[in-house]
């Protein structure tokens, strides 16, 4: 069903969750997981371009990191990071799993702090949108939904 699952991260804790779903899946239908992070550049000043060139260094470094540890875990894995862009990360994620020809992407619902909550919330609707395959949004621990049998649920009127 899956031969390329990609996992697209911004370094939360519901990026880190999506991660064990992405593995999971990638294990189950042995498919290629894909793993990227799309660099922002926020600003067009000097400063702010190495700033941001310093902050895709590190999240490439700890990706890497990422990666051979699912290569230990028997995962066939690659980090495939597009360029920095200063337009929409849902775009960027979305031509890119085009290009890779992504079956599914997992990413988490939302960052981790306010600022990255309304950007990386409003990046996964936004990718909803503009995705050429299946979404799966992953929340963080703190918003899972636990419906057990007996219990009742809200209308959606």
């Amino acid at each position: 069903m899956f031969k390329t699952v990609l996992w697209a991260t911004d370094g939360s804790t519901a990026a880190e969750r999506a991660l064990s779903v992405a593995k999971s899946i990638a294990k189950t239908y042995d498919a290629k997981l894909l793993v990227t992070n799309v660099p922002v550049v926020l600003g067009n000043s000097p400063l702010a371009v190495a700033a941001s060139q310093e902050s895709a260094e590190r999240t490439e470094a700890a990706l890497q990191r990422k990666v051979e540890d699912l290569k230990r875990d028997g995962v066939t894995v690659e980090l495939a990071l597009p360029e920095m862009t200063t337009h929409g990360v849902a775009h960027a994620v979305a031509e890119f799993a085009r290009d890779a020809g992504a079956d599914l992407i997992v990413v988490g619902t939302q960052g981790s702090g306010w600022l990255a909550r309304f950007m990386v919330g409003g990046v996964t609707r936004r990718l909803l949108e503009l995705a050429p395959c299946p979404i799966l949004a992953v929340p963080p621990e703190d918003q899972d939904v636990n419906i057990r049998p007996g219990d009742s649920v809200p209308s959606i009127d």
